[in-house]
């Protein structure tokens, strides 16, 4: 009977070997399935870093170019002004017109009138 406890023991044995490498080969499978998760993780961290530094490169272009962009519009407001004020002056040139026209239209009825009226 010692034989057979001893082939129980040594099948016991072996079932908590096989359980314990099928066990640690689990693990081992999880851990090495998480690095690869985690060095992916990490070419994708790098891949993102050089895309916003390229974006901050952009943006600071941008900026450049609005200051230069500011500089040169800082000169057209003189342009500008003069404009605004030669659109003033058509505003009242053109209200003087109208009142013209106005005092025209009724000096031509005026004359018409007296044209039309036979002298006594």
């Amino acid at each position: 009977m010692a034989s057979g406890a001893e082939n129980k023991s040594d099948q016991l044995a072996e079932s908590l070997n096989d359980l314990f490498i099928n066990v640690s080969t689990m693990v081992k499978g999880e851990l090495q399935g998480t690095n690869n998760l985690l060095e992916l993780l990490e070419k994708m961290n790098l891949r993102v870093a050089e895309e916003y530094k390229g974006f901050g490169d952009v943006a600071s272009g941008l900026r450049v170019f609005m200051d230069q962009l500011k500089s040169k519009s800082g000169s057209f407001d003189e342009y500008v002004q003069q404009i605004d004020l030669i659109e003033r002056q058509v505003t009242e040139f053109e209200a003087v017109i109208s009142m013209l026209d106005k005092y025209v239209s009724l000096l031509e009825s005026k004359v018409q009138s007296v044209y039309q009226t036979p002298p006594p």
